[in-house]
């Protein structure tokens, strides 16, 4: 559940109380000596940071912490091991690897846990420390499991799932799926029944192979030491995903029609590569041209061999179109124009599609199918295909039905965050995170009753994780302040939200497997993320690792500290958070240049006080205030971290409630901090490269020059995950990516534009670059440039690239913003 997400680093040394082994300083600085920092050592690999520390999580015995640091120079992950109480961590050596832990699930009573190691399952008995290897092959296996009793450890390679059972030591595969139809239900059509009339020896042979099939299937039944018989889930289908329960009863199998094609894939070149030759890779689909393929749910009774469909033509407003009155204004225009085929293809389904919420397992890192511990209960996350609904369905065992628990209803679209979802020990009460106030909030409720709100409004909460005794709950949450993040609990029973610690950065954390500690990941805004452990009532902080090199601690000693501004809005709302970045002997008598950094992902939140996914950015930023800049870096409209309505702003209408807010920050600048309002810049990158273009052609004049990196220039062209849900589809919605999209403000192109793209991003296309690039040839613009990186893809990785990017932005500035006269 680690937020960061962060480029390579590396470098360690040894502090007191601290971790790690000495390394040589870069060749552009002597350790602990960095004077003034230059564009080289910013963009250099980040080896000479020292790495964040990644993936923590706790022995089985809860003593010691295990994590990861990257190895300077490679890309390989190194495991070090250091005591709770306080020690110099260890790198475990390749031997120790061998016998080491990993993260552990534990039976209810903590007398067993399974964990994997290098790819394997093992089994290890609590009180005597015996360890047994369960399997040993390479397939890939996820979903961990140990069931309440501890007799039985389960776990899924690709959809089959396999249990190990302690009584026996045997592994087994806990189903067969065959998505074909059943031959014994086969039944003979007209031409079979004639042979089998005509011919007794026909007739003699389909008797024995009948008989014989019964006789296997009687055997199966009564021995339980042959696998059991296949599931046929008819030709129809495919298989989607699977969930076991715990205790090896129920599969819940998801399917998706066999007749699903998905859309046209675009490609991107490698023209450097091994071969000399370029060479072409598919890529992700465009929106619209690869809607998610409907889902539907199949319950499996593995001790039965009984399937039972779960239908969701039950659930509240499955038949209702939230798009309706776009869908007949669509559809009339698409008839009046003749295109009479799209607009069939746009008429509502009498049931909408849904499909398992798998988004919620890759933003919030919580499954969206979950069982309670002892198996008894299900509960899953679904959501409308329109991203209009989601709802928490628990399962009806004795008349095999989906039991509506909550639904979320949003008229534009249902955010990726804050989607967990679990049960209490009791196995009785499910918890379950909502943004139905406006705000993500934590809620528990029992089956039968109401649910019961836990936190309250006007702050974010997120990554519940329930105390081993039942009766806490611990969050990440932002209560101080909307940029502060700290671990906080709250009773299950209900009661006052407590804040734990006072990092006021807070990354990550990891219960202890008895509940006595918190390992926790924090960070600043020049410190990577460090671990450090806590007693679940903040106190007794003990720090265990600082990764940072001599050469980083000396510029962290000279740079600027944002300030937190929150800047007011000419639109109504509550204003806009803020990082102020101001140079160390700013002079008010003479007016400053300034500029704007953009941030990326548009869900995003980056005016915090952790450690920034664009620390680069925020090392260039530092370099621009050494040489007489401001920087505003802005939370605008569409970001993370203030509520649903923040978010929810820029619903078919991307790039305009953003471009208000950081005109809002302009005038802001110009009013109270002596900047010169014709001399602006802005650059950012994705997002951030979107924004910049749009402010540019959607406010000529207000910016000197802007520097975009791989910016979206047409959302047509961007993925439908992300796209469908701010724009619905270019179908069904086409002025909603009119009015969106940079490539349609071409015309207005007056300021200097810079366009940076790595010519094998797979995420945002190099040809959005390219189209827009062609677009300013033909209207014959001036002052626009394009900068193609050949073996860059979205996340730019090589040094010498960041380096060329960052040295055209900054000679960009410097000669339109700084000077301001283009020369």
């Amino acid at each position: 559940m680690n937020r960061i997400a962060i480029a390579a680093l590396a470098g360690l040394f040894v502090s007191a109380g601290a971790v790690a082994a000495p390394q040589d300083a870069p060749p552009t600085a002597h350790a602990g000596t960095i004077q003034k920092l230059t564009l080289e050592q910013i963009m250099a690999d980040p080896d000479w940071i020292g790495p964040p520390v990644e993936d923590e999580y706790w022995g089985i015995d809860g003593r010691s912490v295990y994590f990861k640091l990257k190895r300077k120079g490679s890309s390989i992950r190194d495991l070090y091991r250091v005591p709770a109480n306080g020690g110099t961590p260890v790198k475990l050596s390749d031997a120790e690897l061998a016998t080491t832990t990993g993260p552990a699930v534990f039976d209810r009573a903590r007398d067993r846990a399974a964990y994997l190691r290098h790819g394997d399952v093992f089994v290890r008995d609590i009180a005597s420390g015996v360890t047994r290897q369960v399997t040993r092959d390479d397939a890939g296996k996820y979903g961990l499991q140990i069931s309440a009793d501890g007799k039985l450890v389960s776990w899924a390679q690709g959809n089959d799932w396999y249990v190990w059972s302690a009584a026996t030591g045997v592994v087994s595969q806990a189903a067969t799926l065959k998505t074909e139809v059943n031959p014994a239900a086969a039944k003979p059509d007209q031409m079979e029944r004639l042979q089998l009339s005509l011919f007794s020896t026909l007739r003699q042979i389909k008797a024995d192979q009948d008989a014989v099939r019964a006789h296997d299937d009687h055997l199966d039944a009564e021995n339980p030491s042959r696998a059991p018989a296949p599931f046929y889930l008819g030709d129809k289908v495919k298989v989607a995903m699977t969930s076991l329960s715990p205790n090896a009863r129920w599969l819940l199998v998801v399917t998706r029609p066999a007749s699903y094609q998905p859309g046209k894939h675009p490609f991107v070149v490698h023209y450097v590569n091994d071969s000399g030759y370029p060479e072409t890779e598919a890529a992700r689909t465009y929106v619209g041209h690869d809607n998610p393929a409907p889902q539907s749910l199949l319950l499996l009774d593995l001790q039965t061999h009984k399937q039972y469909p779960l239908s969701v033509n039950d659930l509240p407003g499955i038949h209702d179109d939230p798009l309706h009155a776009l869908r007949v204004k669509r559809i009339a225009q698409l008839t009046a124009e003749g295109h009479t085929d799209e607009a069939a293809a746009l008429a509502a389904p009498r049931t909408r599609p849904v499909s398992v919420n798998f988004v919620a397992v890759s933003e919030s890192g919580y499954p969206a199918i979950v069982w309670s511990p002892d198996g008894s209960q299900l509960a899953l996350e679904l959501v409308a295909n329109d991203h209009k609904d989601r709802w928490i369905e628990t399962v009806d065992f004795a008349d095999h039905k989906l039991v509506t628990q909550n639904r979320l209803t949003d008229p534009a679209w249902i955010n990726w965050s804050f989607n967990g979802l679990g049960w209490l020990p009791d196995n009785r009460m499910l918890w379950f995170e909502s943004e139905g106030s406006g705000w993500a909030q934590l809620f528990v409720k029992p089956l039968d009753g109401k649910a019961r709100a836990l936190t309250g409004t006007g702050y974010e909460v997120s990554t519940p994780v329930v105390s081993p005794d039942g009766k806490w709950f611990y969050l990440r949450s932002d209560k101080q302040a909307p940029y502060a993040y700290d671990v906080y609990r709250v009773p299950v029973a209900g009661g006052a939200l407590q804040q734990v610690t006072h990092f006021e950065g807070m990354d990550d954390f990891e219960l202890s497997p008895d509940g006595s500690k918190l390992a926790v990941l924090h960070s600043s805004a020049y410190v990577p993320p460090q671990l450090a452990v806590v007693k679940p009532d903040g106190s007794d902080v003990r720090e265990l690792t600082d990764t940072r090199t001599p050469a980083y601690k000396a510029f962290s000693a000279t740079r600027v500290q944002p300030r937190f501004v929150k800047i007011p809005s000419s639109h109504g709302h509550c204003g806009i958070w803020a990082k102020y970045y101001q140079p160390a002997n700013y002079d008010t008598s003479h007016a400053h240049p300034a500029v704007f950094f953009v941030h990326g992902a548009g869900y995003l939140q980056d005016v915090d006080k952790n450690w920034s996914y664009y620390f680069r950015e925020q090392m260039f930023n530092n370099l621009l205030t050494q040489e007489g800049y401001v920087v505003l870096d802005m939370d605008y409209r569409g970001s993370a971290g203030y509520g649903r309505d923040w978010r929810d702003a820029i619903y078919r209408d991307m790039g305009h409630p953003e471009l208000q807010d950081l005109l809002d920050g302009k005038a802001w600048l110009v009013k109270h901090h002596h900047v010169d309002p014709k001399r602006v810049g802005i650059y950012g990158g994705s997002y951030g490269g979107f924004l910049t273009e749009m402010a540019l052609l959607r406010a000529p004049g207000e910016f000197a020059a802007g520097a975009a990196q791989r910016p979206p220039s047409d959302w047509t062209s961007y993925n439908d995950g992300y796209t469908s849900d701010i724009l619905n589809t270019p179908q069904l919605d086409p002025e909603a990516y009119r009015v969106s999209s940079p490539i349609e403000y071409a015309k207005n192109l007056e300021d200097p534009l810079l366009i940076n793209h790595g010519l094998i991003d797979n995420n945002v296309m190099p040809g959005d670059s390219i189209r827009l690039y062609q677009r300013f040839i033909e209207l014959h613009k001036k002052n626009f440039w394009i900068s193609l990186y050949p073996m860059e893809r979205h996340d730019f990785q090589h040094a010498d690239d960041w380096y060329d990017e960052y040295r055209r932005i900054h000679e960009l500035f410097t000669r339109f913003v700084l000077h301001g006269d283009g020369n």
